[in-house]
């Protein structure tokens, strides 16, 4: 319990520090690179086919992405643990809703969301709560709901001390899209997807790492079978 404390409390506090230097760079940047945008829209178009809402984007930091997402017609909100990040997220997209919370604990009833997004967010959570984050989706999203999500690909973690020159404390954690889509699927999701986008070195957000976007859905039970059975 203390370790979960300790990781949810300084990176709360890391973010706190940076939000809004964090908006001013980052707050253009799904607009730089298309393939991202092309899946994020994919995803949404999937929420809209399937009723359309309403969607988590958790760990939403300034809420870049729920703003796009409510451009395409999601009904969309969002949930981060910064409450500095949600001030700039208010600030920049007034008419979307955005509360504070945890993916460790989700403030939603089971089955509420027709979709999840956790864009980089999952990034910072300690290896061995990865499995409660994952039970945490299962649980919230509906028979049929879908999930992206977005992180760096690799097996290393890099802590950040300093950032836009002030003191963070933040882990990134590399992981490789196949184990990510094994606990996807010991916690109950199907796998729809798995792209790799190689590293962009050269653009306006120059990358170290590859980048993994994991596209999933909650099964529906029919008759005794979950869709996505073949036998």
């Amino acid at each position: 319990m203390t370790d979960t404390l300790d990781f949810l409390h300084t990176t709360r506090a890391s973010y706190d520090a940076i939000a809004d230097d964090y908006s001013s760079l980052f707050r253009d940047e799904l607009g730089t690179k298309p393939l991202d945008r092309a899946l994020v829209t994919a995803f949404a178009e999937l929420v809209l086919a399937d009723g359309g809402g309403p969607v988590a984007d958790v760990g939403c930091g300034t809420g870049r992405v729920t703003g796009y997402l409510h451009g395409l017609g999601v009904d969309v909100f969002g949930i981060d643990l910064s409450p500095q990040m949600l001030a700039a997220a208010r600030r920049d997209h007034p008419d979307l809703r955005f509360d504070e919370g945890s993916m460790l604990g989700l403030d939603l009833a089971d089955g509420d969301l027709g979709g999840l997004l956790a864009w980089y967010s999952t990034i910072h959570v300690p290896d061995e709560q990865l499995p409660l984050v994952f039970a945490e989706f299962f649980r919230v999203l509906r028979p049929g709901g879908h999930i992206l999500l977005g992180f760096q690909v690799g097996d290393d973690v890099l802590r950040r001390d300093e950032a836009f020159g002030k003191d963070i404390a933040l882990d990134f954690r590399r992981r490789r899209p196949e184990r990510v889509a094994e606990l996807l699927k010991a916690a109950g999701l199907a796998m729809l997807a798995r792209t790799v986008r190689e590293t962009d070195t050269e653009g306006p957000f120059p990358e170290k790492t590859p980048q993994a976007f994991l596209l999933a859905r909650k099964p529906t039970v029919s008759g005794g079978r979950q869709d996505g059975d073949t036998g």
